[in-house]
C-alpha cells in the first residue's frame, strides 16, 4: 500500500487528430481577380458601345483584326463546316473579315484584309478635301469669304456621317423669310447664289431639310409642317434657279418643330434651313 501511495501519477495526453483539413492556398484569389477583370472588361465595352461614333467603333475593331490571316482563303475556322455556314448568304467570306449585312451581295460583302475598300477611303480622302476648300469659302478661313459679312452671321457648318451640313438660321429682327410665308428675304437670296458657287466645288448630291419654331398651340391650324416643308421646296428652287444641276438634290424634307436647336422651341434660332452635301452612297 504504501509503495503505491508513493508511485508517480500517470499523465495521460490526449492529441486530437483532424484529417482532410489541409492548406487551402489562394487559388479563389486568382478566381475573383479573373472575375473582376471580366467585369472591368464588361463595362469597358459597354462605356465605348455609348461613347463612340459608328466610324470610331469602326476604326476600334480594325485595330484589334489581325493584320496576317492565318489563310487567305478560310472562312475563318476548319471545323466540321469547312467554312459553310447556315447563317450567311452561300459561305463564311473568305478573307476572314465576315459579311457587311445579313443578305450580303457580291458587291457589299467585306472586301480587303481589313475588310475596307481602298476606292471607298479615296473618296472619303476627296470628300474630306472638298468639304475644307467650301468650309475657307464660306467662312474665310483661307482668305476672303464668298459671302458677305452680314449674311456670314446666318451660316454655322458642321461635318456628321451623313454629310457637312450648311445651316442657315434666322436672327432676332433678321429672319430668312418674310413673318410666317415662303417668301424669301434679300439675305437668304444672297446665300442662295453663294452656296451654288461654293457647291460647284463638289460634285456630291444635296439635301434640303427645313425646320420651324413652335408656334402656339392655341392656333387652330398649326402650319408648321406646311411650312417648313414648302420653306425647304422654296430654297430648293433658289438653289436650281441659280445654278445648281437639279439632278444633284436627292431630297427635300419638312421637319416642323421636331428637332429645335435651344432649349426654348419656340425661339427664332429655330427656323432654319439645312443644305447638307452628301457624302457618295447617301
Amino acid at each position: 500500500m504504501a509503495g503505491q501511495k508513493n508511485a508517480a501519477p500517470v499523465i495521460i495526453k490526449r492529441k486530437k487528430v483532424v484529417g482532410g483539413d489541409g492548406h487551402h492556398g489562394g487559388a479563389w484569389k486568382v478566381a475573383y481577380a479573373d472575375f473582376v477583370t471580366a467585369m472591368m472588361a464588361f463595362f469597358m465595352l459597354m462605356w465605348l458601345l455609348n461613347a463612340t461614333t459608328e466610324k470610331q467603333r469602326k476604326g476600334i475593331a480594325d485595330y484589334f483584326s489581325p493584320t496576317i490571316p492565318l489563310s487567305r482563303v478560310s472562312g475563318g475556322g476548319d471545323g466540321s463546316f469547312g467554312g459553310d455556314s447556315v447563317f450567311s448568304e452561300d459561305q463564311i467570306a473568305q478573307n476572314g473579315t465576315g459579311a457587311s449585312s445579313l443578305k450580303p451581295s457580291m458587291e457589299n460583302q467585306a472586301k480587303g484584309q481589313t475588310g475596307a475598300d481602298p476606292k471607298d477611303a479615296e473618296a472619303e480622302a476627296a470628300y474630306q478635301q472638298e468639304v475644307r476648300h467650301i468650309e475657307e469659302a464660306l467662312m474665310g478661313i483661307g482668305g476672303e469669304s464668298m459671302v458677305s459679312e452680314e449674311a456670314a452671321r446666318h451660316i454655322v457648318t458642321r461635318v456628321t456621317d451623313e454629310g457637312l451640313i450648311v445651316e442657315l438660321f434666322d436672327l432676332d429682327g433678321e429672319p430668312l423669310f418674310e413673318g410666317d410665308t415662303d417668301r424669301p428675304a434679300p439675305v437668304l437670296t444672297e446665300m442662295s447664289a453663294m452656296l451654288v458657287r461654293v457647291f460647284a466645288l463638289s460634285k456630291n448630291g444635296v439635301a434640303v431639310e427645313g425646320h420651324i419654331r413652335a408656334l402656339p398651340q392655341a392656333l387652330r391650324v398649326n402650319p408648321v409642317w406646311d411650312l417648313s416643308t414648302t420653306r425647304a421646296m422654296r430654297l430648293r428652287l433658289m438653289l436650281e434657279g441659280d445654278g445648281l444641276d437639279a439632278r444633284r438634290t436627292q431630297r427635300v424634307t419638312g421637319n416642323a418643330d421636331r428637332k429645335p436647336v435651344v432649349d426654348n422651341p419656340m425661339a427664332s434660332r429655330n427656323n432654319r434651313i439645312e443644305v447638307i452635301l452628301l457624302r457618295s452612297g447617301r
